[in-house]
């Protein structure tokens, strides 16, 4: 679907943003746009980063609206019982799912563990291990990727359904997006090969050895995938008159919180979503390497865009607002 203007910001991708691999865009709930580069094809798979805390966040909305996980306060041990707590830690008692979502909650590492984490025989424990420390609940936001895997400890202590499984019955299937299959690496080199390899990936979620994806990573999509999401929550929820996601948990995922910091380009914080506009209600999934989820509800826009592996590149918002929206609106 290319106009004079798609092909030209088809060449200006070419030429200056060499690592997308695609991008599909909505425009009132009709697919506008829809291409791709550096031998990629619409159907291939790109590993999406960051944006898979976002997809992980609806999912807690849907089992938040099935019953299974009854608050966003629940205390975290809640979900773990049986977890024995570190002689002299005091402040893992009270953190909360809300402290999860909201990347406030304290741990006692600095930056993110992966080594310590991936090479342990228990990736929830492990992660359960370094939540707390002295400094108690600061409400200081602490952006982490690793150590989130609680969240899907939780997920499958709330359902008895492992991520993946959980996401296909309840989130893909409905949207029409192809089942996520484990991805485990038995090595480091080969966790290594994963996130970085500029190659198409197949439908999977990178996962621990017990089966739980990855909640601040691994998972694999394409951009067709992305906007379907995109344009479930621009809808509130809602895709072809079926509430997959509820309405209210929508709502409160992109409420505005302040994130303190230089380091986050003046965005602000949801529940695993940066709002870009509070203004505007203009609101992002962001994976490193510049894969997004952009959604414009003022525009009635939704863009998904993915790119192979490329450390220099944060994020793509500035360059959606700059030449993708415009050649929409066009």
């Amino acid at each position: 679907m290319r106009n004079t203007d798609f092909l030209e910001l088809h060449g200006v991708i070419e030429e200056k943003q060499s690592n997308i691999c695609q991008i599909t865009a909505y425009k009132s709930g009709v697919q506008v746009y829809d291409d791709t580069w550096n031998g990629y094809s619409s159907d291939d798979c790109v590993h999406v980063a960051s944006v898979t805390k976002s997809i992980m966040s609806l999912l807690t909305g849907i089992a938040l609206g099935q019953g299974h996980i009854k608050s966003v306060d629940d205390k975290v041990l809640d979900y773990f019982p049986e977890y024995s707590v570190k002689r002299g830690e005091h402040t893992i008692q009270e953190v909360t799912i809300r402290h999860l979502l909201t990347m406030r909650a304290p741990y006692k590492c600095k930056g993110d563990p992966w080594t310590r984490v991936c090479g342990s025989d228990n990736w929830t424990y492990t992660s359960l291990d370094l939540l707390g420390g002295r400094k108690g609940l600061t409400d200081e936001f602490s952006y982490q990727t690793v150590c989130l895997h609680i969240l899907s400890g939780i997920l499958y202590r709330a359902t008895g359904i492992k991520t993946a499984d959980y996401a296909n019955e309840y989130l893909f299937r409905p949207l029409g997006i192809r089942d996520r299959v484990n991805f485990v690496a038995d090595t480091a080199e080969k966790h290594k090969e994963f996130t970085i390899s500029k190659l198409p990936k197949e439908a999977v979620w990178f996962s621990d050895p017990e089966g739980l994806g990855t909640p601040g990573y691994g998972l694999c999509m394409s951009a067709q995938e992305l906007a379907k999401i995109g344009l479930l929550c621009l809808n509130k929820g809602m895709y072809e008159g079926k509430q997959i996601v509820p309405c209210e948990w929508i709502d409160e995922m992109k409420r505005p919180r302040e994130v303190e910091g230089r380091n986050f380009r003046g965005m602000q914080y949801g529940y695993l979503w940066w709002i870009i506009d509070s203004g505007k209600g203009i609101y992002a999934a962001i994976g490193n390497s510049g894969n997004v989820i952009y959604i414009d509800p003022e525009k009635d826009v939704v863009v998904g865009l993915t790119a192979y592996f490329k450390p220099t590149v944060m994020d793509r918002v500035d360059f959606i607002q700059e030449h993708v929206v415009p050649a929409i609106d066009r």
